[in-house]
């Protein structure tokens, strides 16, 4: 039988989730020490028991624990974990052994984007982890630790929305909270019909978990009004829908914006991807100091024509990620040498001063929602369909079948993102990751994705095919279409759409699939 274990800290409760082993002693075999007779349950014996460890971290403080992955070993290895800290007070134990962070599966990811999911996670963090012996029995048996997560949590939860809600002049935010009869600390969400938290992916029925940095269970619902009337022209929420709320409770699982979808953000960190010409990038790196007293390594004086100017740097943007290693404790000097030593090709993450402003004000990463600046590339140098007169072979093309493409997950992944129009089903390749599995299954940017496993996903939201990926494990199988040729199969009248995909390009959003 499963049991729970509270234990008080200077932090407050810490539950660690674990399933125990079921003893019993028979008197007439006279053995002194029950619990070393074990029952004849098989599932006892046999099966793994992950636990689930919630941490929190107040301002300034580690977590304090290592993650290791060591020769000889697998997995993602716990280590020096510091006594009486943030993980050991959660139950952390050294030579645990991780399976997922923020309920995203780990064990086969390499082990830098482990890392980094965890940097992003801000002050509190999920870890479902095993035991280390647990674990290498399981694998010396051959057991498949995907399915034994899934099978801890039971039912999937669709990730919940991180959506950013901006006041209309007329109609005001369009959204209040009524509490949930008889359950302290939970809201269900009230929409105007079109209004704008609607616009902004609110969904009828939602529940509020998350609002302007603040968990609303820990809130009375006047407490929650007060907000609301202090908030000014926006707000920031978290929702998921009432089902998922449900089975995250149940599976006693955090529900925090480090596993959401956004929705209509107002600043996201950019990825920029340069290659250097003759005479270098061009631009300069600047450190400066802000009108707050911090400095901030700055990007300036992009040349006209530059490779810097052709990524879409632009000037006065804040320098967070170079090849996605953090520059916040780094040295001028070091930032230099890593640009330098990176060769021929650079990849920068940038974000503007506003945009790390309003994240640093809910307590988040500017880096938990970063896109691809290669997408945006992509939509602007494409001709619209109102202004191309379709040619013979686009003619010809029409006439194409759906293809399928069959996929092994890589050292990237599966090595594309999956992309999608805010409020509409439908799914499409946003990103092909070059020389990944994506592409040398012949994936396409603009591709519609069509069938998930052989499972229909043409009416499914973003959320629900991104599940049915990673239910899929380690292969993938996509049936996917030319976006042309798909709107011409399903009689669509594609020139409005494709006309306003640049005007909709700052609200798509995309997930990757890793």
């Amino acid at each position: 039988m499963g049991k729970r274990h509270s234990m008080r800290s200077s932090t407050g409760l810490v539950e660690i989730i674990g399933l125990t082993e079921k003893f019993k002693f028979n008197p007439k075999e006279g053995i002194d020490n029950p619990v070393m007779v074990i029952t004849d349950d098989a599932d006892s014996v046999s099966t793994p028991s992950p636990r689930l460890c919630v941490l929190k971290r107040e301002e300034g403080e580690s977590y304090g624990f290592h993650l290791r992955v060591e020769k000889g070993r697998q997995g993602h290895i716990i280590r020096n974990v510091v006594l009486g800290g943030v993980a050991s007070r959660s139950g952390l134990q050294d030579g645990d052994r991780l399976l997922e962070v923020n309920n995203s599966y780990v064990d086969d990811v390499p082990h830098p984007e482990v890392a980094r999911k965890i940097k992003l996670s801000g002050h509190q963090l999920c870890l479902l982890v095993l035991n280390g012996e647990e674990y290498e029995r399981a694998l010396s048996r051959g057991q498949d630790l995907r399915a034994l997560t899934r099978a801890q949590k039971g039912e999937g939860c669709k990730p919940p929305r991180f959506c950013h809600i901006t006041r209309d002049p007329v109609s005001g935010l369009g959204i209040n909270f009524t509490p949930v009869e008889g359950e302290k600390g939970r809201f269900s969400v009230n929409l105007v019909a079109g209004g704008a938290a609607e616009k902004a992916g609110v969904r009828k029925g939602d529940r509020l978990v998350w609002m302007d940095g603040a968990t609303v269970s820990d809130l009375t619902h006047s407490a929650l009004s007060r907000m609301m009337k202090k908030c000014g022209s926006s707000i920031t929420i978290l929702v998921t829908d009432s089902e998922s709320e449900q089975n995250y409770i149940r599976q006693r699982i955090p529900i925090l914006p480090t596993i959401a979808v956004p929705h209509n953000l107002p600043y996201r960190a950019r990825k920029l991807h340069l290659v250097s010409g003759s005479e270098g990038y061009g631009f300069l790196l600047r450190l400066e100091k802000a009108p707050s007293g911090r400095n901030f390594h700055v990007l300036r004086e992009m040349h006209s024509g530059s490779p810097a100017e052709r990524a879409g740097m632009k000037d006065g943007d804040l320098l967070l990620e170079v090849n996605g290693e953090s520059v916040e404790s780094l040295k001028h000097e070091e930032i230099v040498d890593r640009v330098r030593l990176s060769g021929q090709q650079v990849s920068l993450t940038t974000i503007t001063l506003q945009g790390l402003e309003f994240y640093t004000k809910l307590g988040l990463s500017p880096l938990l929602f970063c896109e691809d600046d290669a997408d945006e590339r992509v939509t602007e140098s494409s001709t619209p369909a109102a202004a191309a007169e379709p040619s013979p072979q686009e003619e010809t093309d029409a006439t194409c079948k759906p293809r399928l493409c069959s996929l092994g997950k890589g050292p990237l992944g599966f090595g594309f993102n999956l992309g999608c129009v805010p409020h509409t089903p439908g799914t499409f390749i946003s990103q092909v990751a070059f020389g990944g599995a994506g592409q040398s299954a012949g994936l396409r940017v603009g591709d519609v994705v069509m069938e998930v496993n052989g499972q229909n996903v043409e009416e499914k939201y973003l959320e629900d095919v991104i599940m049915l990926v990673k239910d899929g494990g380690h292969f993938l199988s996509l049936q996917v279409m030319d976006k042309a040729d798909y709107n011409k199969l399903k009689k669509t009248d594609t020139l409005t759409r494709d006309n306003t995909d640049s005007e909709q390009e700052d609200e798509n959003y995309e997930i990757s699939c890793l």
